[in-house]
């Protein structure tokens, strides 16, 4: 089987020559738009040897410098689709897809509305630092932060469109706010779920091959039952619960996981423990519809020879 060939046996319920990969990082700075990033997508794609091609994300929408109160959110405007950012991306996904020609089942990513909001305040690296705010905000001005997530979730549902017509398969949609201490269910359920069930709801009506990433540490998963997608991954690591746990969370979903991503095996071990962790995830993720891949993204200095490692692993696994 050829790469695309290999993912798309296991989400038709078929028995793939090996279990397929999909491991991603965040590129170099040079390397997030434009020519710089088409060409290193396709350097790490086809030296790591990973089966899904995921299109990562760097053109976010721009972060607001007027939000600094709860009562700041009631202020805020529709999110421009004719922005110099959502063309960026656009266009990013339209090279690499005519670049591959079909040799790759490819994702584009989606940051989610909780995402996107944090990115707003401050942009991309701050949210651990973010969250709470976002919930205080939240409490004092509902109605207010109500009608921001929904220009934050209109502009990402034309983005998740603009994605599969330039030639993405589907969408790789990174999903926070699920944390415990985070949002309560009932908040969660008013607030985040109802726009994200539109997005993935509308990914799937273009037939996406859709990953819901499941981000962050001590995440309620029960809150993303019933979501619309093919493939699931969360952080096993994070203090969630594990793949076996999370499948019967997931009836009839396909898994991708199975790694730690900063640390553990995959980063600091030799190439035997790399490939006999391989192999024990294999062991217990044999019989069900799996992809390997690791709980989040790779370090941005990790060797590729360790990434190939653990695609060959599950070339010499064994059942």
């Amino acid at each position: 089987m050829n790469k695309r060939e290999r993912v798309m046996a296991v989400l038709n319920g078929q028995k793939p020559d090996r279990i397929p990969s999909g491991f991603w990082l965040h590129f170099e700075k040079e390397a997030f738009f434009g020519e710089a990033a088409i060409k290193r997508h396709l350097e790490f794609f086809r030296e790591s040897k990973t089966d899904i091609c995921k299109i990562m994300n760097e053109n976010l929408i721009p972060q607001d410098l007027s939000l600094k109160t709860a009562a700041d959110w009631s202020n805020v405007k529709p999110i421009d689709t004719d922005s110099a950012y959502f063309k960026r991306q656009v266009e990013l996904i339209k090279a690499i897809s005519d670049a591959m020609a079909g040799e790759a089942v490819l994702v584009a990513t989606i940051h989610g509305v909780v995402a996107c909001a944090s990115h707003m305040i401050n942009g991309m690296d701050q949210y651990n630092a973010n969250r709470q705010i976002l919930v205080k905000h939240y409490r004092e001005n509902p109605e207010g932060m109500k009608q921001a997530f929904r220009y934050i979730a209109d502009y990402l549902l034309e983005l998740t469109k603009a994605s599969i017509e330039a030639g993405a398969d589907g969408i790789y949609y990174a999903a926070l706010g699920g944390e415990r201490f985070m949002y309560t269910d009932s908040e969660f359920a008013e607030l985040v779920r109802p726009l994200e069930l539109e997005i993935l709801k509308a990914a799937t009506r273009l037939e996406g091959f859709n990953v819901l990433h499941i981000c962050k540490e001590q995440v309620n998963l029960e809150r993303f039952q019933g979501y619309p997608g093919t493939v699931v991954n969360w952080g096993i690591f994070a203090d969630n619960p594990s793949l076996t746990e999370g499948k019967k969370l997931f009836p009839g979903k396909s898994l991708l996981g199975g790694l730690d991503d900063r640390s553990g095996v995959l980063v600091d071990g030799s190439e035997a423990e790399i490939t006999a962790a391989v192999h024990a995830i294999l062991d217990e993720m044999s019989n069900d519809s799996f992809y390997l891949g690791a709980d989040c993204t790779l370090p941005p200095d990790i060797d590729m020879d360790r990434i190939r490692i653990a695609v060959a692993a599950t070339e010499s696994y064994k059942k």
